[in-house]
């Protein structure tokens, strides 16, 4: 079912045509690893009881950094939502996914638009939601397509748990003061911020994707901003 007029998806489904490798793992390991919207209402029968927390990460474009986390907590749940074809594929090769034996148990992807999945997760449940380098549309006709609006931020808040974290970077600037007049607005979340020091570094833990490489070897800066959903909503 694709989404409604509400939720109609902007940008590119697919890029350069796949390598037979790569379409492979689409067709043979894709529908072992995918979530659907049904299945996303009982998260306990898809992880298990030995996962202990649950993270999101939306557009995770080539996956590096959904790749890394996945590998290195593996006591810890990750949803990955990404539209674009060639990045599911880049995803699933680099956690080798091809070998049933190496499969991450941790790790379930939803190969479409984020928001056709979030209402149908239970609400509380999520530990960090990572929103890392999003498509800025830049023009000002545009900025209705941006993942970042009361709407979503609602889903988001909805989802976290009480002091769950919400993290987004970018080095498109317009972008960053229209996330943080929305989070800043918004009476659930709460900016972590004290100082320079607590959006000028790339959060604990996280490693540079290759679109944030990109930006700064283009000389641009980024820009990593954290909030916390609050524990007492008013």
């Amino acid at each position: 079912m694709g989404p409604s007029t509400a939720h109609r998806f902007f940008g590119r489904r697919s890029g350069r045509p796949l390598s037979n490798a790569r379409r492979e793992l689409i067709s043979d390991v894709l529908p072992e690893m995918e979530i659907t919207c049904r299945a996303a209402t009982n998260i306990d029968g898809i992880f298990g009881s030995s996962i202990k927390k649950l993270c999101l990460e939306i557009g995770f474009g080539a996956g590096e950094h959904l790749a890394d986390m996945v590998i290195k907590r593996p006591e810890v749940g990750f949803i990955g939502c990404e539209p674009f074809i060639n990045g599911v594929a880049a995803l699933l090769a680099q956690t080798d996914s091809r070998d049933l034996k190496f499969r991450p148990k941790n790790l379930k992807i939803f190969p479409d638009d984020a928001r056709l999945l979030l209402p149908h997760l239970p609400s509380a449940i999520v530990d960090q939601i990572y929103v890392l380098f999003p498509d800025p549309w830049p023009k000002k006709r545009h900025h209705g397509r941006r993942l970042i609006c009361s709407e979503n931020l609602d889903q988001f808040s909805r989802l976290l748990r009480p002091g769950g974290v919400f993290y987004f970077a970018s080095d498109h600037m317009n972008y960053v003061r229209w996330t943080l007049q929305h989070l800043v607005k918004h009476s659930d979340f709460d900016w972590l911020a004290d100082g320079p020091c607590d959006w000028r570094f790339r959060f604990k833990e996280s490693i540079k994707t290759r679109y944030e490489r990109k930006a700064l070897s283009s000389g641009f800066s980024c820009v990593y901003l954290t909030f916390r959903r609050r524990r007492q909503i008013a």
